[in-house]
């Protein structure tokens, strides 16, 4: 389990614990709003697939106590560099920093590990609130681009929730 202490906006603590026998049909049916499908898939089961089937990435359920909220997704890339990726929190619990928790938190532990490469991530140009969260928590834009995606780098410490 990776628990940085953050908590959501209702005071339950956000924590990422591996996907297993228990909780993979929770976090497999973690489901995004309708108008986030264009940059996230109808359902965090591609994601889980994506992981099965190739060594690169590692799900993670995202927790708000007891409860699977969300996906997310870390790997390492060929130079070094950690990513995360795959992230989707359930469309009835966002806007409650679940996001913002669960970004911090990962990126907190990738950064901590192998002695600390950078962390990056990537957004569509287009996904605005993806954009700000992540420039909030101390990411910026490399101005590099893959697969139509903006990539930004982790250049600070994650903020706290």
């Amino acid at each position: 389990m990776i628990d940085a202490g953050h908590r959501d906006l209702d005071g339950r603590v956000i924590t990422l614990r591996p996907v297993d026998d228990d909780n993979w049909r929770a976090v497999a049916d973690v489901a995004p709003r309708d108008d986030q499908r264009d940059w996230v898939p109808a359902l965090a089961a591609r994601y889980l697939l994506l992981t099965m089937r190739g060594d690169v990435w590692q799900s993670l359920a995202v927790y708000a106590d007891e409860t699977v909220v969300g996906h997310v997704m870390w790997g390492v890339d060929d130079d070094g560099s950690h990513w995360i990726g795959g992230m989707i929190i359930d469309a009835t619990e966002q806007g409650r920093g679940i996001g913002r928790a669960t970004v911090a938190t990962l990126a907190g532990w990738l950064a901590a590990r192998d002695g600390k490469p950078p962390v990056r991530l990537s957004y569509h140009p287009e996904n605005v609130a993806a954009a700000a969260l992540y420039t909030s928590l101390g990411f910026h834009p490399t101005g590099a681009v893959e697969d139509d995606e903006l990539i930004a780098e982790l250049t600070a410490s994650p903020h706290r929730s």
